[in-house]
């Protein structure tokens, strides 16, 4: 599995960011993570590839959507109304059992998401 993410960048408060994951040949749990310097990772929203179910955390609900093109190979993260809390390093993760977080054990290098 290789997960490859692109499309972060900085952005003024209020504006919006996709962020794309290319996972090539995987099936299973996809998540979105982020990580904000001097804080935990924390999961941002995670999608079964099986049943498209979705989940986002609280701090994002509303305002991210995760999406999946299986066609591509690709997961998506649309991010709206951002905050500079939103401020963080974002993980495209991938899970071939459960969402549950501790089984996520593939991840990619990471795309940097600056909102001033």
């Amino acid at each position: 599995v290789q997960l490859v993410e692109s499309g972060g960048g900085s952005v003024q408060a209020g504006g919006s960011l996709r962020l794309s994951c290319a996972a090539s040949g995987f099936t299973g749990c996809m998540a979105w993570f982020r990580q904000a310097p001097g804080k935990e990772r924390e999961g941002v929203a995670v999608i079964s590839t099986g049943s498209g179910r979705t989940m986002y955390a609280d701090s994002v609900k509303g305002r991210v959507t995760i999406s999946q093109d299986s066609a591509k190979n690709a997961l998506y993260l649309q991010m709206y109304s951002l905050k500079p809390e939103d401020t963080a390093m974002y993980y495209c993760a991938a899970s071939t059992s459960s969402c549950r977080p501790s089984d996520f054990g593939y991840w990619g290098q990471g795309t940097q998401v600056t909102v001033s």
